[in-house]
């Protein structure tokens, strides 16, 4: 009998994390590479944030906290629910995790029995399918390709729903096409929900405040009252407040769920720490004047990208709504020899052309099932993505 579980056989290590790794190490050699593959913001975490933090390690709230977060940080994602989302949950239908994804980890592993189903519309973030397996799920993949806006539409949710569905689950905007649902269109999503009472909506709102061009944010319990009880509500502090490594990430849903969920916690992590925590009640009733000129920025870089993406034939790109990703179609470029008479046969084996050839770490659209694209992050400077676009340029160029 081996040491490794069999469970751990059907999923894989994070691709964009991978894809990170490598770059560093490369960095570590000596290697001039510029990563484009981290979705991590470059901005610094707000000093009011930090100087909490510090005010609470100095107040001595060092010490463990209840499972699923303190009543204050409750309070303060409460206030946050109702002021920005048109929600009302009580403290009992709140949760706060070590970040989003173990908010959704949590979720899934408490709902899933062996065989139920979950919807999750393509492209996706790389995690999702591999954390329903971890659940004895069986992810539903339902490609939404670029004609589409990369969006999922209610037809296509309608014949994907079966008996064994228990969830559906959803990001917007999206990680990695930037795509951003409507009002209109969650509400088209809605009113085939109502028709399926059995299915459950997990929201991935983590992007909300990186909208671009004036788009207003919408989640769909906000849209769809009568949703609200079958839906869980995600978000968290990472991207919008450039707090990653502090590890908050927080959701509302019904009572039954939440306390579900923190079972699954007190079995696994504890509380999350309780510095963070104290920072993140600073985040969410703070100052939230720095968040649309982050926003512009990251508008600016993503003009910027897409105007030199597009000027390299053979790839296309379709304008992101909103987040830090750009989704490029690199069909056309598929089927060209490297330097040294390699062919180029996959979205894979293109981005890693790339990083070996022009030194630019990407993450293949592979890893994010739907190909042939490639993600890559506009979270970092303007002149990093400037030179890092040109390097794909020159390398696009010596392929014959």
């Amino acid at each position: 009998m081996g040491l490794i579980a069999p469970r751990l056989d059907v999923i894989k290590p994070s691709p964009s994390m991978a894809v990170t790794a490598r770059a560093i190490e490369m960095r570590a050699a000596g290697i001039d590479v510029i990563s484009l593959s981290a979705g991590e913001p470059d901005f610094p975490t707000p000093p009011h944030v930090v100087e909490a933090a510090y005010e609470a390690m100095r107040r001595g709230e060092t010490r463990y906290t209840a499972v699923d977060g303190t009543a204050a940080l409750k309070k303060a994602v409460a206030g946050k629910f109702r002021r920005e989302n048109g929600l009302d949950y009580r403290p009992s239908e709140i949760t706060v995790a070590g970040g989003a994804k173990q908010i959704i980890y949590n979720a899934l592993l408490a709902t899933l029995a062996p065989g139920d189903e979950v919807i999750v519309p393509a492209p996706y973030w790389v995690s999702y399918t591999d954390i329903v397996l971890l659940g004895e799920g069986r992810p539903v993949v339902v490609p939404c390709g670029e004609e589409l806006g990369f969006k999922l539409t209610p037809q296509a949710l309608r014949t994907a729903i079966t008996e064994r569905t228990k969830w559906l689950l959803m990001n917007t905007p999206s990680n990695p096409t930037g795509a951003v649902y409507s009002h209109d269109e969650l509400a088209a999503l809605a009113a085939v929900l109502l028709d399926h009472p059995h299915v459950h909506v997990l929201t991935d709102d983590i992007y909300e405040h990186i909208l671009f061009d004036g788009r207003a944010f919408h989640t769909i319990a906000g849209v769809e009252p009568r949703l609200k009880d079958r839906t869980l509500t995600v978000n968290g502090v990472s991207k919008a407040y450039a707090m990653t490594g502090w590890r908050i990430g927080y959701a509302g849903g019904p009572e039954p769920l939440i306390r579900a969920m923190a079972t699954v916690q007190s079995q696994s992590t504890s509380n999350p720490s309780s510095i963070s925590q104290a920072a993140t009640i600073a985040a969410l009733d703070g100052p939230q004047d720095f968040l649309a000129p982050r926003a512009l920025e990251f508008q600016a870089r993503r003009d910027r990208a897409l105007e030199m993406l597009r000027a390299i034939p053979g790839l296309t790109c379709r304008t992101p709504e909103g987040a830090f990703y750009l989704y490029p179609n690199c069909s056309a470029l598929l089927g060209r020899r490297r330097p040294g008479g390699l062919i180029v046969g996959s979205d894979d084996e293109f981005s890693l052309y790339l990083l070996d050839h022009a030194r630019v770490a990407v993450v293949q659209g592979s890893a994010y099932g739907l190909s042939p694209h490639f993600r890559i992050s506009i979270a970092t400077s303007m002149d990093l993505i400037e030179k890092a676009v040109g390097r794909i340029a020159e390398a696009v160029e010596a392929l014959r």
